[in-house]
């Protein structure tokens, strides 16, 4: 870790003579530091990008899932059934892998046509250079976005599964009769699909759809076995023991970063806790839930 000393204060070029507070604003402002704060807004990008596509994921499964076309009908339960069979930790470690192999195994199929070794040559799997991803040649960003798109793609696909199942269930408790009546004003089934059903259902969703939220909030840390230097990596980097060859030696200090931690995820939780109960309450106005009667007999 030497050269991690490009901490903003001037006094901090030699950590040998420092001590008390300016030892620890140079500690915790040197590079190393700096890119462990980065990694927090690597989890929130996270959460920002799998969760709509979780929810897509979710949707288009759900709505698969009660086709009236067969074999659309059985992708859509195999899909949820599957993934909510399989450990997600299990599954989080296989896919990222098969899904790294199938963009390089379509890749070599187009741009290396005349390759006659085989792909599988025993354990290793073998494709020709330019099919490669990311390149070898490439810079180490590319490097990064590319494991950290393969971990969001593997997030969404198994939590989509499970938002899947959610919205599949909302779908089934809005009231027959609503549907009915669109009928009988001479909806099409499709039109009855997005003017009635998919309004109603969010209400239903919720609640199963915010434990659903809380639980990928806490399954962040996965990045961690993903390859991604997220805040876990960097809380057992930062907090392990330091040596005489390191800028700033310390004691093992894991406790204190795992500590902040969970400090993080707390706060992360109870914001979400306050953000998902006004969208309850939004949502429950004026639907014949045990939520909007509530609303009704308080308002009365």
């Amino acid at each position: 870790m030497r050269g991690e000393t490009g901490a903003i204060f001037s006094y901090c070029t030699d950590p040998s003579v420092l001590e008390g507070w300016r030892w620890f604003a140079c500690y915790l402002t040197n590079g190393k530091h700096m890119l462990a704060y980065t990694s927090f807004g690597t989890v929130m990008l996270l959460l920002a990008i799998t969760a709509p596509v979780s929810l897509a994921f979710g949707f288009a499964g759900a709505t698969a899932a009660r086709s009236r076309i067969a074999p659309l009908r059985w992708v859509g339960q195999g899909y949820t059934a599957i993934v909510r069979g399989v450990p997600d930790i299990a599954f989080f470690l296989f896919f990222v892998i098969a899904l790294d192999q199938a963009f390089e195994w379509l890749r070599h199929q187009v741009k290396c046509p005349g390759w006659d070794d085989p792909i599988r040559q025993g354990s290793d799997f073998v494709v020709c250079d330019a099919a490669k991803l990311p390149l070898s040649s490439s810079p180490q960003w590319v490097h990064e976005v590319y494991g950290f798109s393969l971990a969001v793609l593997t997030f969404a696909i198994v939590f989509g599964a499970f938002a899947a199942n959610v919205l599949f269930g909302a779908m089934r408790a809005v009231p027959r009769a609503q549907m009915e009546t669109a009928e009988a004003y001479g909806m099409t089934p499709r039109q009855s699909f997005w003017r009635v059903l998919v309004p109603q259902m969010w209400i239903f969703a919720l609640p199963g759809l915010s434990n659903l939220w809380m639980i990928l909030v806490k399954a962040t840390p996965l990045l961690f076995l993903l390859g991604v230097e997220d805040i876990v990596y960097w809380a057992r980097e930062l907090g392990g023991m330091k040596g005489a060859v390191f800028d700033y030696p310390h004691p093992d200090w894991r406790l204190w970063y795992f500590l902040a931690l969970l400090v993080f995820y707390l706060g992360l939780t109870r914001v979400s806790e306050i953000v998902l109960e006004r969208l309850t309450r939004r949502l429950s106005h004026g639907q014949a839930t045990s939520g909007g009667e509530a609303m009704r007999r308080a308002a009365a």
